[in-house]
């Protein structure tokens, strides 16, 4: 089969994109692909286009097609860097990346030339830097040295942006400022405010033909002053121009003046943004490539498949970041542009081993800065061994190669704990390969594999704090069985699991850690995972290693000696495999980031020596100054995943990089912190957005979510599941008639006061319909049991009606009416309302009704103690509402369309209309007809009369909200 393609010119024809592939400088590949505009179907084509002297832009591979419904965009990587080689074959970083949009000539084109243009200017930078025009002796250094992308050690202020400005990617690498997040931020505030920004943002989406794309792609709205902007408004759509004026509305003119946009597409109005946001991450957010080597799989997991099989094919799903985005190619069978990148650290340094008197000494040979630690793949061809110049020298190769995966991916805090599927958050594997530098078939590579990953257990951290106290959520049942199912998916790709849990044993983190040692114990009591016990072991990290003694944490490596003696490493000679590793160890703290880098370098350090002593070689990596960048190395790796994860550095990276902790280190972590928080707060939310977007977590419904709440959801729960095992826990508990005939269950939200109909917040609940009766239930998530409960006898109701069902206004989802419906019921009372409480409550509550009457939720048993405070007695009605919940979770990884008859309009006349039948057919046994009674369809509370209920305080905070967080 045919290879990757490794270069391409990309064109814009008349009818589409040309994908022209490079053989070498002077000769073209004829299998050029056409993506016509309008689609994102790439079909091959013999027509010879007429493409002389326009604008081509060259790329090093294309990591997909970014759909953004009204528009598409092709991604391609317009700059790599070779990182290492791994058995002759060059692993590279992606350090930028070109979207050219799918629309039209004139947009691609446009885009084209403002990528030119940001290369050229590039390029003049580095030789002005070569010369030395702008070099200050006092920025080179170890930062200088060691930085990688996005690094908060860079905050360079650059100047304006240029015409290109939504689709250029930054203007250097190592010029980016402190976090990805932050540039995300800049990037939209540099030339207006954050208002202005928000609220104009619709008028650059590329929706309206050429002339709309052209402004995406110039983003020379962005060079416009606010007067310029608005007098612009007047030659765009209306549509636009009304979006235009909102900067000028004070908060509760812009939540009424929102309304009109609500046909309009949260993806669509968020378009450059999305676009900004695609750019710097999949540009600088630590992606690695290969055209040969499969990155994807461990020395000890080598590819199954034929190498003759696809690169994509063969590449393990658990670590393919693109594999979402390649869709409009791998469906098409083009494999020869179909290139998988990964997400993690790539890192590699050569050092050099002599013996003296079978006693082994180092000679370090110091990588300086721009040289290529790959350059040793030309001077020593593959498969010669390195040592056959000098029996004594052993020229070595060590690896670092760290592999983010795809599930539960995202960001600190809002991405923690485990999935009903058993996946993890921030779960990565980390291999440290050691080799000669020519790969030789006649000399021994050993790859030692360790895995870090959040605790397995469901939990959640507010991002609002410093040091959030973690809240476990789910069932002890619940929480086992994804305990169970990561531990087993952990054993069968591993084998034996050895546990390391660094988080502290007092303060916020020690409840987590004792649910998380309860489960290990008991999973041990019950056989382990297929017959064998779990290692667990549980290191106060920072109770031993207390007054930045972190030396300590050779302490838990005592501890741990024999497992990880008998967990070993891989060693392979040649395609022979000598000793096989045969299980892992899984290290965590909170975030597992610092502490977890700290114990992981140290595990590699202490193998390393280890590995070499099987040469007859000895190294010391604790106080010869000479192998100091094995420290560099396991910091880099660990800075790559923290800003991956956390947007900054790790902490203690000063200990990782020099084995040494002082007061600037604790100063430093001071300002990551604060970093880390900023973060938090003002940009993760929308960033998880897109990732659950690129990969294919999600739908375009997920940026109304975000439009909407300012929020990213974290869908850790199987959502149907947790509703099914809901309404059969309500059934069991408070259906205690025999007699009477379950018609039927629902999950819906309901005001968080009873008789009311819009009482924020909304809160879900179980409606259960019987031959008899109808059962309220409130619902206690946490632990999923019944918080409390309210029957109604059928032959109460008085008046049914469906509708739509408006609570906020402030956002375009709120005042969707297709998406916004529910119903009411009202009911006779006879007298005060009882409402039963599980006997878990914790507190009495006094429950109003609308008969003047109290109910006392009792904490002392599933009993009701009534309380008569009449204050009209004439009054014996009640009220309850409902609204329907969305059929599906935005971010349901099955996106298949919905039937009709699973809408929200068609699931409240349904519930309605059982409710109706079972209430007649109740009279009619009863010998008591409901002569008046039936379904009406009208507005259970009306945009207009949500919109006079919604209070200046709550227009104002959602739109600082908007403002802050957009």
């Amino acid at each position: 089969m045919p290879g990757l393609v490794k270069k391409l010119l990309i064109c814009a024809a008349v009818d589409g994109l040309l994908l022209q592939p490079v053989v070498s400088d002077k000769s073209f590949s004829s299998d050029t692909l056409k993506i016509e505009y309008g689609t994102r179907k790439p079909r091959s084509t013999s027509k010879r286009e007429e493409v002389e002297g326009q604008s081509k832009l060259e790329a090093h591979g294309i990591i997909g097609v970014l759909d953004l419904v009204s528009s598409s965009y092709l991604i391609s990587i317009t700059k790599r860097e070779q990182v290492a080689q791994i058995r002759g074959h060059p692993i590279y970083a992606i350090r930028d990346v070109a979207l050219i949009p799918l629309s039209s000539k004139s947009a691609a084109e446009q885009a084209i030339a403002a990528s030119q243009r940001l290369s050229a200017r590039e390029s003049a930078d580095l030789l002005a830097d070569t010369a030395g025009e702008h070099t200050d002796e006092s920025d080179v250094g170890e930062d200088a040295e060691t930085a990688s992308l996005g690094g908060e050690e860079r905050n360079v202020e650059q100047g304006p942006e240029s015409e290109g400005s939504a689709l250029e990617a930054p203007k250097t690498a190592l010029k980016q400022s402190a976090t990805y997040v932050k540039n995300v931020v800049q990037e939209g505030t540099r030339q207006k405010s954050l208002a202005e920004r928000w609220f104009s943002r619709g008028n650059k989406t590329a929706t309206t033909g050429d002339q709309s794309t052209d402004k995406t792609v110039e983003g020379s709205k962005d060079e416009l002053t606010v007067e310029q902007q608005k007098q612009a408004a007047q030659d765009l759509p209306t549509q636009d121009a009304d979006a235009a004026q909102l900067e000028n509305s004070g908060p509760q003119d812009a939540a009424h003046d929102n309304l009109s946009l609500g046909k309009r597409r949260a993806i669509e109005t968020l378009n450059p943004r999305i676009l900004r946001s695609a750019r710097l991450y999949f540009g600088s957010s630590g992606f690695y490539f290969s055209y040969e080597h499969n990155l994807s799989k461990s020395l000890g997991h080598p590819d199954e498949e034929s190498l003759q099989t696809a690169l994509w094919k063969r590449f393990d799903d658990l670590f393919f970041w693109n594999r979402n985005l390649l869709t409009p190619f791998t469906d098409e069978g083009r494999d020869a542009f179909a290139l998988p990148i990964l997400q993690g650290f790539v890192g590699q340094h050569e050092f050099t081993m002599a013996r003296t008197n079978q006693q082994g000494n180092i000679q370090s040979k110091v990588v300086q800065e721009g040289e290529n630690v790959t350059a040793v793949e030309d001077s020593e061809p593959h498969g010669t061994p390195s040592g056959s110049a000098d029996a004594g020298v052993s020229n070595l190769l060590l690896t670092l190669i760290s592999r983010r995966s795809i599930q539960r991916a995202g960001l600190r805090y809002l991405r923690r704990g485990v999935d009903n599927d058993g996946n993890v958050a921030n779960n990565v594997e980390t291999e440290q390969i050691l080799s000669s530098q020519s790969w030789s078939k006649t000399e021994k590579e050993f790859s030692l594999t360790q895995i870090r990953g959040s605790i397995p257990l469901f939990f959640s951290q507010s991002p609002y704090s410093f040091k959030p106290i973690p809240t476990m959520l789910g069932s002890e049942a619940t929480n086992k069985a994804a305990f169970v199912k990561h531990l087993t998916s952990l054993s069968q790709r591993y084998g034996r699991v050895q546990m390391a849990s660094l988080i502290d044993k007092h303060g916020t983190e020690v409840s987590i850690g004792e649910a998380y040692e309860t489960q290990a114990n008991a999973l041990n009591d019950e056989g382990g995972i297929g017959g064998r016990k779990v290692g667990f072991e549980w290191f106060d990290f920072h109770g031993v290693c207390k007054g930045m003694n972190f030396k300590n944490v050779s302490i838990l490596l005592d501890t741990l000696q024999d497992p990880l003696n008998s967990i070993g490493w891989l060693v392979r000679q040649g395609d022979e495999t000598l000793w096989e590793q045969s299980g892992v160890l899984r290290t965590n703290c909170m975030d597992c980031l610092d502490r977890t880098n700290v114990t992981q370098s140290a595990v590699a350090g202490w193998a390393l020596e280890r590995q070499l002593a099987e040469l007859n070689l000895s190294i010391d990596l604790q106080t010869d100054p000479g192998t100091q960048w094995f420290n560099i190395l396991w910091a880099d790796n660990g800075d790559a995943i923290s800003k991956q994860y956390a947007g900054t550095s790790a902490l203690k990276g000063d200990f990782t990089r020099t084995r040494k902790r002082n007061w600037k280190g604790a100063l430093s972590d001071f300002s990551l912190t604060l970093n880390r928080f900023y973060n938090n707060v003002f940009g993760d939310y929308f960033l998880q957005t897109c990732i659950d977007y690129y990969l294919g977590n999600a739908g375009p419904e997920i940026f109304d979510e975000f439009e909407t709440d300012m929020m990213a959801q974290d869908y850790a729960f199987d959502m149907s599941h947790v509703r099914q095992n809901a309404i059969d826990t309500c059934i069991k508990m408070v259906v205690e008639d025999p007699q009477e005939k379950l018609l039927g269950g629902w999950k819906l939200s309901c005001p968080r006061e009873a008789n009311t109909l819009r009482t924020l917040p909304f809160e879900e609940c179980v409606l259960l319909l019987t031959s008899a009766a109808v059962y309220f239930c409130r619902f206690d998530w946490n632990s999923e049991k019944v918080g409390s409960f309210e029957r109604v006898d059928l032959l109460d109701v008085t008046q049914i009606w469906f509708g739509t069902y408006i609570t906020s206004t402030l956002g375009a989802a709120h005042v969707d009416a297709a998406k916004n419906v529910g119903f009411a019921l009202r009911f006779n009372t006879g007298g005060p309302a009882v409402i039963r409480t599980n006997t878990r409550s914790l507190q009495n509550e006094q429950v109003p009704t609308a008969e003047g009457h109290e109910v006392e939720k009792s904490a002392g048993g599933e009993q009701a103690k009534q309380v008569d405070k009449p204050t009209n007695p004439e009054t014996k009605t009640r009220l309850l509402a409902f609204k329907v919940l969305p059929p599906k979770a935005m971010a349901a990884k099955n996106k298949r369309p919905e039937s009709q008859e699973h809408n929200e309009v068609n699931t409240a006349k349904i519930v309605c209309s059982d409710i109706l039948k079972a209430a007649n057919a109740a009279a009619n046994q009863n010998q008591n007809p409901h002569s008046t009674l039936a379904v009406e369809e009208r507005d259970v509370v009306s945009a207009a009369d949500a919109r006079k209920n919604t209070g200046y305080v709550e227009s104002l905070g959602y739109s600082l909200k908007r403002l802050v967080w957009s």
